[in-house]
């Protein structure tokens, strides 16, 4: 399993320096409900918006 989870979202509660994620889990689903074909049919629900910027 990877260690490191790269983010480009700044405006989320986990992101920090150097665009890695410091959530202790990440969940990813598939935008369709089937089989995803590209990265752009998928989605972090881990997100959480960060309120301080």
């Amino acid at each position: 399993m990877a260690k490191d989870v790269l983010c480009e979202v700044k405006n989320c509660h986990y992101w920090s320096d150097g665009n890695r994620c410091s959530a202790e889990a990440i969940y990813v689903v598939n935008n369709a409900g089937t089989m995803a074909a590209s990265s752009a049919e998928t989605g972090c629900k881990t997100f959480r918006p960060n309120h301080k910027m």
